[in-house]
């Protein structure tokens, strides 16, 4: 039963996540072509300067930067939106499996499509960083996109929430929390500055996982 409910989540959602990693592939080998035009019209000494004492930011590029919470965002909808088409999510409630153990299966399901996505993103940009500059700005710059990262899996779940969510009232207030919270990931600092922030940015989008629970529950109670 459980290995059903994966296939027809993977069966939802499969060409957005597969056209969301090679958009993450071809972003960072975008990123990387523009790092080789720069080193290669300026010395690779005032280049790392820049980087090092400058905070030039040689990954602040604009699509890599919103690519988590666009492809996160997407994958999302596709998953839930047609769910809710009809009330469809409610077919599945009359399963002989638990309400709760279900919506978080499709959870499940949906975060681990965006972790593996993240992290062969996030190795490919590390590798690639290694070959170009040193292991102090490396660690700086992944320290620094960490939160981007981030970002994807809590719009994944804000998103699910608010599709599954059956209350308009609560899906403007989950907007606005939303509207509230997410900029936070892309708050501009230092290089490597995101440090003491990682620990409590990671508890609060893993706090957000379990909120689908609330919504999943007025749906299938059939509040309006």
């Amino acid at each position: 039963m459980w290995k059903s409910i994966v296939y027809k989540e993977w069966l939802k959602t499969r060409w957005f996540a597969i056209i969301y990693l090679l958009l993450s592939i071809l972003a960072i080998a975008n990123l990387f072509l523009k790092v080789q035009h720069d080193l290669t019209f300026n010395e690779a000494q005032k280049y790392w300067y820049m980087v090092v004492f400058q905070n030039l930011k040689y990954f602040k590029h604009g699509f890599f930067i919103v690519l988590p919470l666009l492809g996160a965002l997407t994958i999302a909808v596709a998953q839930y939106f047609p769910e809710t088409v009809s009330k469809r999510i409610k077919l599945s409630y009359h399963l002989p499996l638990n309400e709760n153990k279900m919506l978080l299966t499709m959870m499940l399901y949906g975060t681990i499509c965006i972790l593996i996505i993240s992290v062969v993103t996030f190795l490919l940009f590390v590798g690639l960083s290694f070959i170009w500059f040193p292991a102090e700005i490396v660690t700086g710059a992944a320290i620094t996109i960490a939160p981007y990262f981030l970002s994807g899996f809590a719009v994944y779940f804000l998103t699910a929430l608010m599709v599954l969510e059956p209350v308009w009232k609560y899906r403007f207030l989950y907007l606005i929390v939303a509207a509230i919270f997410v900029p936070v990931y892309f708050t501009r600092v230092v290089i490597g500055g995101y440090l003491p922030a990682l620990p409590l940015l990671t508890v609060f989008t893993v706090i957000l996982s379990i909120s689908l629970l609330f919504s999943g529950y007025r749906f299938r109670k059939g509040e309006m």
